[in-house]
């Protein structure tokens, strides 16, 4: 058995093999592990994505989000700096705020009108001294001693991370050089604007979405649309990238000018040659991202951030455990300031790529479910991560589960999950 104790709470679970190409499919179906999480991830030293900062520009603009299951609010104060607090009376747990955005002077609970500073510190209670005498707090009760948790805050290129930790690494030692500059390639030096946003619930384990979205094997099998029009196929120039803690990554993929349309798909008898065409070709036509050939990078971090830039779609996502078998995917698509009118109608006309309806993500709002089913009576069993071979390393092929492994490498670190020696 493995065990896994924080602050006085201990879980059991089953034995881990040694190797990161076998992972137990118990991992996506107990309770007690989803409480671990919440308790030693989302609550542990991991930066989670809250929001953008220009979605928070002004003194008095919040916007609530959430650390795994744990409601939040980011404000930014009169003093200009930005806040994060739970968002949670300390009286009796009501939400503070009820909306998802807005502008405020302070919060004030509903229930009791117990009132908050943009900061998140409690400056009132109502009727603290009675009435008439009677009634109303002890003399004892300081308003300074209660509050909602506090965040520590990180913004890197306009995207604000949280952490209720506050011996997480800084932002730039967390994600590493490769992945910073990464992040910087996209956003670096460009004032985003918010152009949509969806939210998508989806019928599995929230891992089960976040391999998903390090898995560059999957990406031009189960997607039709991807290798149909040539958007992204392994052949062609590209690679993964794996930091050394295993939870962050890149995959990316380039056009490659000289290359013809190759046989290797065909061969392998995938979907993937058709006679289907595009009525509006001007769909793919898009301009060069950020100056170079790259026409597909998806980043994450861990353990719930994902920036993509898929032709010239950009967009965040933000994954958010809501249960064993239920995830909340909040996709919030971009453009820049510094757009042209027809960048950004493009932008806008590829955001048809993705989301919910897309038509090249759609596959996967369905296909976490059908591995959710699919395992539900296969507890004591485990998936086979082998391709590409048994580390978590960057990689110059695509055709490879590097990047998953090492998700399960950082994810069993920040559990306490240890793997057994084989031959135990």
């Amino acid at each position: 058995m493995t065990s896994s104790t924080s602050e006085g709470t201990e879980f059991s679970f089953p034995a881990w093999p040694e190797s990161l190409t076998r992972v137990p499919y118990w991992i996506f179906q107990r309770e007690d592990v989803y409480a671990a999480e919440q308790n030693k991830v989302f609550q542990g030293p991991y930066w989670s994505y809250l929001c953008l900062e220009v979605e928070v520009p002004e003194p008095g603009d919040y916007r609530t989000s959430f650390v795994g299951d744990t409601p939040v609010i980011v404000s930014r104060d009169l003093d200009g700096e930005l806040y994060a607090f739970e968002n949670r009376c300390a009286h009796r747990g009501a939400l503070l705020a009820l909306d998802k955005q807005g502008k405020a002077k302070d919060f004030t609970c509903v229930y009791h009108a117990w009132s908050y500073n943009l900061q998140g510190d409690l400056t009132g209670v109502a009727f603290k001294d009675g009435i008439k005498g009677k009634g109303g707090m002890p003399p004892s009760f300081c308003l300074e001693q209660h509050g909602p948790r506090k965040l520590r805050l990180a913004v890197l290129h306009g995207l604000i991370f949280g952490s209720f930790d506050d011996d997480v690494p800084d932002i730039d030692e967390y994600l590493g050089d490769e992945i910073s500059s990464r992040i910087e390639r996209v956003l670096g030096g460009r004032k985003p604007v918010v152009l949509g946003r969806f939210t998508q619930m989806l019928p599995n384990n929230w891992k089960l979405y976040f391999e998903n979205v390090k898995d560059s094997y999957h990406a031009s099998i189960l997607h039709l649309f991807f290798t149909t029009f040539q958007i992204n196929r392994l052949s062609q120039r590209g690679g993964i990238i794996v930091d050394e803690s295993g939870g962050h990554h890149v995959s990316y993929s380039a056009i490659d000018r000289e290359a013809e349309r190759d046989a290797v798909y065909a061969a392998q008898k995938i979907r993937s040659e058709s006679q289907y065409t595009l009525a509006d070709p001007s769909l793919l036509e898009g301009f060069s991202e950020v100056g170079d050939d790259i026409t597909l990078q998806i980043l994450s971090v861990f353990p719930g951030f994902v920036l993509q830039q898929i032709q010239n779609s950009v967009a965040v996502r933000q994954i958010l455990p809501r249960g064993v078998e239920q995830t909340e995917l909040n996709w919030t698509y971009l453009g820049f300031e510094e757009d042209t009118t027809e960048q950004r109608e493009m932008r806008l006309k590829q955001s048809n790529l993705v989301g919910p309806a897309g038509y090249v993500s759609m596959e996967d709002g369905c296909v976490g479910g059908f591995v959710q089913r699919g395992v539900a009576g296969a507890s004591g069993e485990y998936a086979v991560v082998e391709m590409g071979g048994e580390t978590a390393e960057s990689s110059e092929s695509r055709v490879t589960e590097a990047s998953i492994r090492g998700f399960w490498k950082a994810y069993r670190d920040g559990m306490d999950l240890f793997p057994e020696e084989a031959g135990e």
